[in-house]
């Protein structure tokens, strides 16, 4: 069955996607916290020149991540900064206007399910396509997408039953939220579209609570 075309939004600069993808057959995506620390420095290393990211979450078989692309003017300048020698095919033809920006990001996204597909199954002893394909980008349209989208990312693990209190679980981005440590997540954006920490917690174990009274399926 084709995906709809909605999940499979280009990627323009300045706006906001929710990116997510499973594994194949329900496998195990992560067998271990190094696993799941691995993955996230994979995403930093291939993603972050080129997107800003607002929030996140890492579950067995899947991920969650919620990004804002960087503008043309500012990638353009990053590679432009990079030795010719270690930029990509991908990024020279960027460079060179034989590419658009979805295409490049698109490229960065495949790049980084490539790294951590190849050292997984080295350490696992596994062969074969982790991912599945294609992986779903869904643009953000209305206001109201961007709030629910960051409740829905840090609620999964207990719409998957993995926890009964999403608050305590550790692979998300939700205890940097709540913090004052460094990050480089868009944490002060977020914050001030809540419209402070205090009503940001609020919102989400409001929804959360929502859900239980009303046995409301999140759906993926």
């Amino acid at each position: 069955m084709p995906i709809p075309e909605k999940y499979l939004a280009d990627f323009e600069e300045d706006c906001i996607y929710h990116v997510y993808n499973r594994t194949n057959n329900k496998e195990k995506l992560f067998l271990s916290d190094e696993n799941m620390r691995f993955f996230l420095r994979k995403y930093d290393q291939y993603l972050s020149p080129f997107a800003d990211t607002y929030c996140w979450c890492l579950l067995p078989n899947h991920f969650h991540f919620l990004i804002k692309i960087k503008s043309v003017e500012s990638i353009q300048a990053y590679l432009k900064s990079k030795e010719l020698k270690e930029l990509t095919p991908t990024e020279k033809k960027f460079i060179d206007q034989q590419i658009n920006l979805s295409e490049l990001t698109e490229q960065c996204f495949k790049r980084f399910f490539q790294s951590y597909s190849l050292a997984f199954n080295k350490q696992h002893n596994r062969k074969g396509n982790l991912f599945y394909k294609p992986f779903k980008r869904l643009k953000l349209e209305k206001e109201t997408h961007f709030t629910q989208a960051i409740i829905y990312i840090h609620a999964n693990p207990f719409k998957h039953k993995l926890a009964k209190d999403f608050t305590g679980w550790q692979w998300s981005s939700w205890q940097t939220m709540v913090s004052t440590s460094p990050t480089r997540l868009l944490r002060d954006e977020i914050l001030a579209w809540f419209g402070n920490k205090d009503r940001f917690i609020e919102a989400h174990k409001s929804m959360i609570q929502y859900y239980e009274e009303s046995n409301a399926a999140i759906e993926d």
